[in-house]
């Protein structure tokens, strides 16, 4: 072991390595799994570092387990083994290379979400895709290696939609690059595929085929004006109807339904909450006139909470001009109306899109109950065979869920204009885990009260969770962030699934890189 944390520290440096309880409990544990505490959390700063710490561990038997920001509920990086190394990509959090003529951009794997953003932002800039609610801390490396989606989907898909190549380390210290970036003669990376595509092979995989080091994205034009409408429905079917036609008209950048339970969640805040939030949806607006009218329309449809059982759609439509904005919430209206919409003011997307990233509170409700969420993605003419199998399974455990204050709301989204993702989200009182402490803002954190332990609503989650996965495997949806908790490997047919091996084993053939992540070899980390 001696060897090991010496190697580790001649290949990233002695302050990059720790081996405290504090460390290790955070490294062991996501939103909702503990895995075995690691030897050592190790912290690079470049992509030498990184794959220097690889090869020190894997060279003498120990597994590599990669942690972007951490974000998980899937148990991505809870080892099932204390012989393990964490990887801590936040220290690689550079933006390299800024091509404003050739609109793509290339950042280490530790940079986040917001971090880009912001950098992009004063030059007119943006990623398709540009983030996920949890911006402020997710980092680009891990949305690529769990799928993250969210702001820009509807119309441009996931992180992985929108990449150009990448450089990853592998499980024998090899940097290995893909794209047009892998090329023996430099050239500008603005293809992603000559000849098969290894980007895409690397996507999503967790870390299960290597770690992520550096990554090039593609850029547009920031959208000169944007829109906003938001509509109610009695029924989850008839909102989900109208967002998949909203899809398939291809109209928006962002498109989701809330149910009544996450509208109150949202809209339970407190004074200097709100004014945060007008004052961002202010800077937002773009000149005087349309601060005006953006203020006017939150003070219209202020956070007021809708009724119970009615579901909302919000949309965020993008353009060029006032005019072309101003057709696509024209077309959004009218199939909105057309499944029976009434359109309300358009707050939440309003607010959402103006107060961006704004920090990782969310990690717990604001009662302090935890949450972990589950999610599939299928064609938009099965969405209804998801959540109305999900509500039936539901069924048998309400009696249950009622004395354990078990709670459920339910997110739906477009990603593109083929697949309707349909998100639950489970909710119950209980003990912290370390990044519940660690995430939040310190005072915000300082106004709740962490609940007693739960085992028996913790029991009963888990119950609840494995059963959903079940389901979505047997209806053929696919979810991102896979981690240890979804089927993968064994979801294929065996030829595929024989394929998925062998590229496994050439590159990591002792079966070290993130041990369990896809199904590869491993147990599932234990649940606490």
């Amino acid at each position: 072991m001696s060897s090991l944390l010496e190697a580790l520290q001649s290949a990233v440096g002695a302050h990059a390595v720790r081996t405290d309880e504090a460390a290790l409990a955070l490294a062991a544990s996501d939103l909702y799994s503990t895995g075995a505490r690691p030897f050592a959390v190790v912290r690079p700063a470049d992509s030498r570092g990184v794959a220097a710490a690889v090869l020190a561990a894997t060279s003498r038997g120990y597994a590599v387990v990669p942690r972007g920001g951490g974000l998980s509920y899937t148990a991505g990086y809870a080892s099932p083994t204390d012989r393990a190394i964490t990887l801590d990509l936040g220290g690689l959090n550079r933006i390299l290379a800024i091509a404003d003529d050739d609109l793509y951009v290339t950042v280490q794997a530790g940079v986040t979400w917001k971090q880009l953003y912001q950098a992009l932002q004063h030059r007119g800039l943006r990623l398709p895709f540009f983030g996920t609610f949890s911006g402020a801390g997710a980092t680009v490396g891990g949305g690529l290696s769990h799928g993250a989606l969210f702001f820009g989907s509807a119309r441009y898909g996931s992180a992985a939609d929108n990449a150009l190549g990448l450089e990853v380390a592998l499980a024998d210290g090899t940097l290995l690059r893909t794209g047009l970036g892998a090329l023996s003669r430099p050239t500008k990376p603005v293809l992603r595929t000559f000849g098969p595509d290894l980007t895409g092979l690397l996507m999503h995989d967790g870390g299960a085929f290597g770690v992520k080091t550096e990554a090039t994205l593609r850029l547009i034009r920031t959208p000169a004006q944007n829109g906003y409408a938001s509509f109610v429905y009695p029924d989850l079917p008839s909102a989900a109807a109208a967002l998949s036609a909203m899809a398939r008209a291809d109209v928006a950048e962002d498109i989701y339904i809330l149910d009544a339970a996450s509208i109150a969640a949202a809209t339970d805040v407190s004074r200097t909450e709100l004014a945060r939030s007008a004052l961002s949806v202010l800077r937002a607006a773009g000149g005087p006139l349309r601060a005006a009218r953006a203020l006017a329309s939150l003070a219209r449809g202020g956070m007021r909470p809708m009724s119970e059982g009615r579901y909302s759609v919000h949309v965020v439509v993008a353009g060029r001009s006032a005019r072309a904005v101003a057709d696509d919430i024209a077309i959004t209206r009218r199939l909105a109306v057309g499944f029976g919409g009434n359109e309300i003011e358009p707050t939440v997307p309003r607010v959402a899109r103006a107060d961006l990233f704004a920090g990782l509170n969310g990690v717990l409700d604001r009662d302090g109950r935890r949450w972990a969420a589950l999610n599939a993605k299928v064609a938009h003419s099965d969405a209804r065979a998801v959540f109305e199998g999900f509500d039936r399974l539901l069924v048998p455990h309400a009696a249950a869920m009622a004395r354990h204050g078990v709670t459920v709301t339910r997110l739906c989204s477009a990603l593109g204009s083929l697949a309707f993702s349909f998100e639950c989200v489970f909710h119950w009182p209980d003990a912290w885990l370390p990044l519940h402490r660690h995430a939040p803002d310190a005072d915000w954190l300082a106004g709740l009260t962490e609940p007693s332990p739960n085992p028996a609503a913790r029991e009963l989650v888990e119950t609840l969770r494995a059963g959903t996965v079940t389901l979505f495997r047997d209806l053929g949806a696919a979810s991102n962030q896979i981690g240890r908790t979804y089927p993968y490997l064994d979801a294929f047919s065996p030829a595929t699934a024989t394929l998925l091996k062998q590229v496994k084993a050439a590159l990591d053939p002792q079966g070290l890189m993130n041990p369990g992540v896809l199904g590869f070899g491993s147990p599932n980390a234990r649940i606490t």
